[in-house]
């Protein structure tokens, strides 16, 4: 069997759907479904069982808990970055991963688990996995970073795989329960649905408006990195997971606004609230991923956005 906590969310039923695919539904989905809208993510998902999240943590403590698990995916975090309740950030980002972890150690689990490339802050120091470019700049950052540093301290004693997986900024189908932590694609696609505007930000941080990058990666290419680290199991460490190019969000619009064959851009206000908490640049360095062995290419923005829009508006 393979676990997926969070496996309702978008990343996780995004695996979920690759491994059904692959011929695996020997899976145990682990999510909360406060938020019912996310079954509209796993209604078409084979799987074994599904457990609340708050029951499968509490049964961690049981040592005959769950037998022959092949691997744990772990997608299942607060993903918000405008969270600033720190209590519970740290509960559900920090003390479950350590618990989980813990449990995979003990019964010899490759352990993969969801990073964030939040943890380089405002990426001064570039995006490097290395400590020196770390200094995360809200609350979900520093639970993710903290877990990291966590992890650097058991990996030289581990007795199985783990992985840390630092996503970039994730595009692609099933992320519509996530409102507004939802992609640009995703709601820029939406603004044009009932007007004729893509709406960005104005100019922050030296940046002109709509200039600020991200480096945007299509959520079937994050997938494909999770899936061959459960396949090349000797393969432990906390890697980057982007393209590799920053893109502006001016190109990332108007690849919608083409796709589309209408619209156009206008700029709103950048709110109060983001001043000093918001990556006004990012680019993942991806030599660590290479450097294990990873060879498949990324799609770039003009494709992964091409499919992901036909699969949105549901053209064949």
């Amino acid at each position: 069997m393979i676990i997926v906590t969070g496996g309702a969310g978008f990343i996780g039923s995004n695996l979920i759907h690759a491994l059904n695919q692959s011929g695996e539904d020997d899976i145990l989905l682990v999510d909360n479904l406060t938020n019912g809208h996310k079954m509209q993510n796993i209604a078409d998902l084979n799987i074994a069982d599904y457990m609340d999240k708050n029951e499968f943590i509490e049964r961690l403590n049981n040592p005959n808990f769950l037998t022959h698990i092949r691997a744990v995916f772990h997608q299942g975090a607060c993903s918000a970055t405008t969270e600033w309740d720190g209590r519970y950030i740290m509960a559900n980002n920090y003390e479950y991963s350590k618990r989980l972890l813990a449990w995979c150690q003990t019964k010899h689990i490759p352990f993969i688990y969801a990073s964030s490339a939040s943890v380089y802050g405002m990426g001064k120091n570039g995006f490097r996995v290395d400590r020196e470019c770390e200094k995360p700049i809200n609350m979900y950052a520093y639970s993710k970073f903290q877990f990291d540093q966590y992890v650097r301290r058991i990996l030289p004693r581990a007795n199985s795989q783990i992985v840390g997986l630092r996503y970039f900024n994730v595009y692609g189908a099933r992320e519509q329960h996530k409102g507004s932590m939802s992609s640009t694609v995703y709601h820029f696609n939406q603004q044009l649905q009932i007007s004729d505007e893509v709406k960005l930000f104005t100019g922050c941080d030296g940046y002109a408006d709509g200039e600020q990058q991200r480096d945007f990666v299509y959520v079937n290419d994050v997938v494909a990195v999770n899936l061959w680290f459960l396949h090349n199991t000797h393969c432990s460490g906390i890697f980057n997971v982007g393209t590799g190019q920053a893109q502006t969000f001016n190109a990332m619009a108007q690849t919608v606004i083409d796709w589309h064959d209408r619209g156009k851009i206008s700029y709103i206000p950048f709110p109060e609230h983001l001043h000093g908490a918001y990556q006004s640049f990012t680019q993942a360095d991806i030599s660590e991923l290479r450097d294990a062995g990873y060879e498949q290419e990324f799609m770039n923005v003009h494709q992964g956005v091409a499919d992901y829009l036909n699969r949105l508006n549901r053209r064949a």
